[in-house]
């Protein structure tokens, strides 16, 4: 997933209910699948964000030598400002880029 195209909004936004359940129909459903894709977004910005940090990691366990790392704070701080997973899966719903199928 590449963090820097997202688009989607990082405020709050309403949506037309006819605009969520258009591809499947039914709003509950459509919500349980925008649910899980965004379980699946934050675990893998989860993975990304664990990945870099870990680059920054020490294996020393003296108090007196942690010092502050200008880039980890920076990656750290780029994290936090992206949209909330939630709110990415909404999107990508909305651009019909969630592929999904029913099973019966």
């Amino acid at each position: 997933m590449d963090l820097k195209k997202i688009d989607a909004p990082i405020s709050t936004i309403t949506y037309s209910r006819a605009d969520i359940e258009a591809e499947t129909g039914n709003i509950y459903e459509a919500i349980s699948i925008i649910a899980k894709r965004a379980v699946q977004i934050n675990a893998e910005i989860k993975k990304e964000l664990i990945d870099k940090l870990e680059e920054f990691a020490t294996n020393n366990d003296n108090l007196e030598e942690i010092f502050e790392n200008k880039e980890q704070i920076e990656v750290s701080k780029f994290y936090e400002r992206l949209p909330k997973p939630q709110a990415i899966a909404v999107k990508e719903w909305l651009d019909k880029k969630v592929y999904h199928r029913e099973t019966t």
